[in-house]
């Protein structure tokens, strides 16, 4: 994990460092397609660079590719920063997957307007935001809802009805976020468990610890705590343990990262859902670069999110 962060590091900054070139004019130039991403600090994000950058080896004919990323889920001044260099190193696209559902969209907006192809991958931006500023972006993504659903079935199968549980969700202006936190909702109605408590812990791992800790605390009767993302859920499951409430606490996350994994070996998170973030990238730049050829900017597209337990 140092090794891919430190080679993603180099990357990022080689990017920012060259001079910033003229917009890709001649005909059968190579366009170049930026991948813009949330915190490199995240596993779901370095796995989805190096799926970028598989892609590109393998079609370097055909495409030249810019990978950035910001140094915590919650930077979105810097995510803005890294959209309008991308234009100004003379990115032909730009895929994208936003920190915050609307704040990112007027930069995207003014890069669309220089020309740019916009496509939105991971979380979708605000619908009635981006109809506003008219903006033109397909969206490539699972269906984060169901995703969730799926693993809070999965969790309220080892629970009883009535029994109290807690949702950890991420930025609560991101629209995955949103669609997370509404599938365990769905998943817990079903089951008739009780949720006692929606916190966010921002993505991150440490917040989500703190919040994981206050929640045990405040809720002796707590049964489990489900997160919307990998790195929250690792932060909990250490908070459980710290209390001392292993096993009779459950976990549950979402991404699938590889820290996850030896956590869902030994039980200390029950389930997560894979969206499989290298094609999930790869998914987004196919479309930028058809986008390109055909001029327009093309459907959405539907990706796979699975399910992962022990």
């Amino acid at each position: 994990m140092r090794k891919i962060l430190l080679s993603l590091a180099v990357l990022v900054a080689a990017t920012a460092c060259r001079p910033a070139p003229a917009p890709q004019a001649a005909a059968g130039a190579r366009p170049r397609v930026a991948l813009v991403m949330k915190s490199l600090a995240n596993d779901f994000f370095a796995t989805m660079a190096q799926g970028a950058t598989h892609h590109q080896a393998e079609h370097a004919a055909d495409y030249e590719l810019l990978v950035s990323g910001i140094k915590n889920e919650t930077d979105l001044n810097e995510q803005v920063n890294l959209v309008e260099q991308a234009v100004a190193q003379g990115a032909a696209a730009i895929v994208i997957a936003p920190a915050d559902s609307k704040a990112l969209v007027p930069a995207l907006k003014r890069a669309q307007d220089r020309g740019v192809v916009i496509v939105n991958i991971d979380n979708r931006l605000d619908a009635e935001v981006v109809r506003q500023a008219g903006l033109t972006a397909a969206f490539v993504g699972p269906d984060n809802r169901e995703g969730a659903r799926r693993v809070g079935l999965a969790l309220a199968a080892k629970l009883t009805a009535g029994d109290e549980v807690a949702i950890i969700e991420g930025v609560t202006t991101a629209y995955n976020g949103q669609q997370r936190r509404a599938g365990f909702e769905d998943a817990m109605q079903a089951a008739g468990l009780k949720i006692v408590a929606v916190q966010s812990g921002a993505w991150e791992m440490d917040k989500a610890n703190g919040v994981a800790a206050n929640l045990l605390s405040a809720h002796p009767g707590l049964k489990a705590l489900l997160c919307a993302n990998d790195n929250m859920a690792i932060g909990a499951a250490a908070a459980v343990a710290a209390a001392g409430r292993s096993r009779a606490v459950l976990v549950a996350g979402f991404d699938d990262i590889a820290a996850i994994r030896p956590l869902l070996a030994d039980g200390r998170v029950l389930a997560t859902a894979d969206q499989h973030a290298d094609l999930l990238a790869v998914s987004g730049i196919e479309l930028a670069l058809q986008a390109l050829k055909d001029g327009k900017p093309g459907a959405d597209r539907a990706t796979t999110v699975d399910l992962v337990t022990r």
